[in-house]
């Protein structure tokens, strides 16, 4: 798996060609990026982009559980000493409180950047994030906003967690107009994405694949880029079928492909990158090409945002369907301690389910 990580992330290493912008350099096509960088980890990544987004814009702020001293999994480490604690700062352990402060904060004009320590506490904040930050401006007839808000949160398996710390809630949100969803699946993309969240003009969850802070290793560039929201990218093209997935279930499914194509069998893969806003014309042009869909994540299948795929799928692509939409997915149960691998959607699990769908 960690050579597949490795050899996934190079594929993406981007630097824009392009003279040096005031603010920022958006990327529309990692296409366009230089083979070129420092090689870091998925943490490291994150640590570069929020050391950019801070550096770069005096009315940025970090602040969460722990972040003064670097946090759980490091990704904050040094910005204290290098911004000072009147903008890298702890809070106390309420999540409520956390994103709270934060959408006031983003209502002054501000850019808030506040760390949920795990995706699965971030359930105390839930009402202030869909009943606030996400109806701030819909409620005000847009007078008054709080797109300056960016809520960080580690998701997903990591191999020990267990049930409280393994979660992957990203289908919650993606039920709330007035927030977007995005989930990088390497250092380069992870970068360049939180740096657009941070600047964009809507209140953002941005879920870090945890598995990944260190395992995902790839050449990043340092210098100050941005990656585009809701745009999806195919990272493997192919004739047969469609796989979609993000996170940290990419390299699985690409793991799948490879083996699929052993036997014959051509897998176009897409990272969706962005849940919602989503990017259904990338993902419905590649079914109209393959006639088959197949769609993976860690969360339970039922009521997962893989439903929301499929269901918009079929209606669009209904005639050109060649078999029924499959979904491998997390199990409907607690995410489980010592029987995770059999919760979690697997290479082989989705291998069956390439061959199943093909032989329809």
């Amino acid at each position: 798996m960690a050579s597949s990580l490795r050899r996934y992330g190079r594929r993406a290493v981007s630097m824009c060609r392009t003279r040096k912008p005031a603010f920022s350099t958006s990327c529309d096509d990692t296409s366009l990026l230089p083979q070129s960088g420092t090689s870091i980890n998925l943490f490291s990544a994150i640590n570069q982009a929020l050391h950019i987004a801070l550096e770069t814009d005096s009315r940025a702020y970090v602040f969460g559980e722990d972040v003064s001293f670097g946090g759980v999994f490091r990704c904050t480490t040094g910005l204290a000493d290098r911004f000072g604690k009147h903008r890298v700062f702890n809070t106390p352990l309420c999540e409520q409180g956390i994103v709270g402060f934060g959408v006031g904060l983003a209502a002054m004009g501000n850019r808030a950047i506040a760390e949920i320590q795990f995706a699965d506490y971030i359930y105390p904040a839930f009402d202030q994030i869909v009943n606030e930050a996400a109806k701030f401006r819909y409620r005000s007839g847009n007078q008054f906003n709080c797109g300056g808000l960016t809520i960080r949160a580690p998701y997903g398996a990591v191999g020990h967690g267990g049930h409280y710390h393994s979660q992957s809630p990203e289908a919650f949100f993606c039920h709330v107009p007035g927030i977007k969803v995005v989930i990088p699946r390497s250092p380069q993309q992870a970068k360049g994405l939180l740096l657009s969240c941070i600047r964009d003009s809507n209140p953002i969850v941005f879920f870090e694949p945890k598995w990944l802070y260190r395992l995902a290793v790839e050449e990043v560039p340092e210098h100050d880029y941005m990656l585009p929201l809701s745009e999806a990218e195919v990272i493997r093209e192919g004739s047969d079928i469609t796989l979609v997935g993000w996170g940290a279930q990419l390299s699985i499914m690409e793991e799948a492909c490879l083996d699929a194509e052993k036997d014959g069998i051509s897998c176009e893969l897409i990272d969706l990158k962005t849940l919602i806003p989503w990017d259904k014309e990338t993902v419905e042009a590649s079914v109209r090409k393959t006639g088959r869909l197949l769609i993976s994540h860690e969360a339970p299948v039922t009521g997962g945002f893989g439903a929301e795929i499929s269901a918009s799928i079929v209606e669009r692509c209904f005639l050109r369907l060649e078999a029924p939409v499959a979904r491998i997915c997390g199990l409907d149960t607690p995410f489980p301690l010592v029987f995770e691998t059999f919760y979690l959607p697997t290479k082989n699990k989705i291998l069956d389910a390439i061959k199943s769908t093909v032989n329809y």
